[in-house]
This record gives C-alpha cells, sequence and structure tokens, in this order.
C-alpha cells in the first residue's frame, strides 16, 4: 500500500483507539474527582513513555534500531511541545468535567463537529476559503447540532444555558486549536519526539490546577475520589490513539483536514459502546443526529480534497 493511503489506515486506528477511550473516560469520571483522575492519567502516560526517553538518552545506538527512539530537542522545540501542553491539558480540563455531567451520547455528536472548527481555523490563518461542497458539509452539520440540541431538552439539558454545554464546545474549540498545531509541529519536530515530551509537560501543566482547584479548596468541599482500572487505560488508549495519528500526519502527502475527520469517526465507537454500557436514553433519536453530523463532516472532507 502507498505511503499516501497508509496514513488513512493509521488515522481510521486512531479513531478506533480514540472511542474507546472516551469510553474508558466515561467509566472513570463517573461520580468521581475529575482532577485527580486527569492527574492520574496523565501521571501514567509519563510513567509508560519514561523508559524510552531515558533508553534514548542513555543508549541512543540501541534505540536508534527501533521507531521508538526519542530524539533530543532544542530549547525552541521544548517550547512548542510546551505550549502544545498547555492547549491539550486546557481542552482536557473542560472535556473531563463535561464527561462527568453528560450523557457520553450527547458529548460524541458534538465532538463530532471538531473537523468545521478545524476548518475555521485553516480559513482564519492560511486564507482559504470554503467551496460548494464545504459550505453544504458546514450546513448539514449545523442543522443535526440544532437537532442534537432538541434531544437534549428531552433529557432536561438546555444548550444555551448548561455549563457543561459550554464546556465540551470549549474543549472541542481547543482540541482544533490542537489540531492545526499539530500539522505546523511535526512538520518541524519528531513525531515520537512531540509525543513523549508532551507527556512530561502535561503532568506539569496540570498540577498547579490541581493545586488551584483541589488541595486549595476546604476538605469538606473536595470531591472524593475513586480507584477504577479504567483509569490508566483512558492514558495507554490515548498513547496509542496519539502515536497513529501523530504517524499520519507525519507522513508527507497527509491532510489535516481529512485526518481530523476520519479520526472524528472514533465517536461512533464512543457512542455505540457507551449508550449500552451506561444505559442511556434517546439513543435511536441521538444516534440519527450523529449519522448527520458525520454526514457534514464527510461533505466536508470531500470539498477539501477539491480545495486540494
Amino acid at each position: 500500500m502507498k505511503l499516501m493511503h497508509m496514513w488513512v489506515v493509521f488515522a481510521l486506528i486512531s479513531a478506533v483507539l480514540l472511542g474507546m477511550y472516551d469510553v474508558f473516560k466515561k467509566h472513570a469520571l463517573n461520580e468521581n474527582a475529575v482532577l485527580v483522575v486527569l492527574f492520574l492519567t496523565t501521571l501514567t502516560a509519563t510513567v509508560l513513555v519514561l523508559p524510552f526517553v531515558l533508553g534514548s538518552a542513555f543508549f541512543p545506538g540501541h534505540f536508534k534500531q527501533y521507531v521508538l527512539y526519542v530524539p533530543a530537542l532544542s530549547l525552541h522545540e521544548h517550547a512548542l511541545v510546551f505550549l502544545k501542553s498547555v492547549i491539550v491539558v486546557g481542552s482536557w480540563v473542560f472535556a473531563f468535567h463535561a464527561m462527568k455531567h453528560l450523557p457520553i451520547t450527547i458529548i460524541t455528536p458534538i465532538r463530532a463537529t471538531g473537523p468545521i472548527w478545524t476548518l475555521a481555523g485553516a480559513i482564519i490563518i492560511f486564507q482559504e476559503h470554503l467551496n460548494v461542497l464545504q459550505w453544504i458539509g458546514v450546513l448539514i452539520t449545523l442543522v443535526f447540532f440544532y437537532l442534537l440540541s432538541t434531544a437534549g431538552k428531552l433529557e432536561g439539558i438546555h444548550f444555551n444555558r448548561n455549563k457543561w454545554i459550554f464546556a465540551i464546545i470549549a474543549a472541542t474549540l481547543l482540541g482544533a486549536a490542537s489540531g492545526l498545531f499539530d500539522k505546523y509541529l511535526l512538520r518541524r519536530i519528531d513525531r515520537i519526539a512531540v509525543q513523549a515530551w508532551f507527556s512530561f509537560y502535561q503532568v506539569i501543566v496540570m498540577l498547579p490546577a490541581i493545586a488551584l482547584f483541589r488541595w486549595k479548596r476546604p476538605k469538606s468541599a473536595r470531591p472524593v475520589f475513586r480507584w477504577r482500572w479504567s483509569i490508566p487505560l483512558i492514558a495507554i488508549f490515548l498513547l496509542f490513539a496519539d502515536y497513529m495519528y501523530f504517524y499520519a500526519l507525519s507522513i508527507p502527502d497527509s491532510m489535516i483536514s481529512i485526518v481530523s475527520a476520519l479520526r472524528r469517526g472514533g465517536v461512533l465507537v464512543a457512542f455505540v459502546v457507551g449508550a449500552f454500557l451506561f444505559r442511556e436514553i434517546n439513543i435511536r433519536r441521538k444516534g440519527i443526529y450523529l449519522l448527520g453530523i458525520l454526514l457534514g463532516i464527510v461533505i466536508i472532507t470531500f470539498g477539501s480534497q477539491q480545495t486540494g
């Protein structure tokens, strides 16, 4: 298979892993302390990549034989990866809080709109213009997003005044910004180095958040933390999903608009598995709206190919 097709395969594998990541995240956060779960997840990822960072530093000759070699970065490159960590952790803080308080069958369709915001960023940053197909895709996505809000009202979730809806939208916007930044980073920095050092910096970024939002609160006001087996699985599945995602973006012919759209297809996995696992309601109605949103994303993707 040619490389130009391989990045599509890697993006699809990343999508499936990302869908399961969302399911484990919902399981871990149910009636649990959000920031502690997030911190332990980031810490797990750091522990997992630590052997490869140390091995690459002390035994470079041996580790260069494998695809997990972590090359050294300049100070400027470290600063760029740290900035990525700030963006992603910000997205996670919003997303984890929303995931705790909203049904997964509401969250997944909202997250599916991510490629629209990535496209909007490309228009603003790269001065791109929408073609007819892209406009049609955007309009279809927005119509089904509105219909999703009507389904939410049946469960007492009002999109225009629910703070957790605004939180998941903020997480989606930051995720889109991260996607655009990833394409910039991976044209300049080795993908393994980005993922490895990102795993370290996310812990550093998380520490002030833990201090500010948890440990300075009265003990009686702190949410109770419960250990669950799904907490380390969040980190494991995200690491493998990101590995495939970064690999897809590192291939020269890859297109961020298409990779982003394919990766967002993981919401189908999260929706189907999560809906039955957590016994949520209005599954058929919300499933139709999710498919409508994904149809819009597919049309946008075809439009992006024409533009390219």
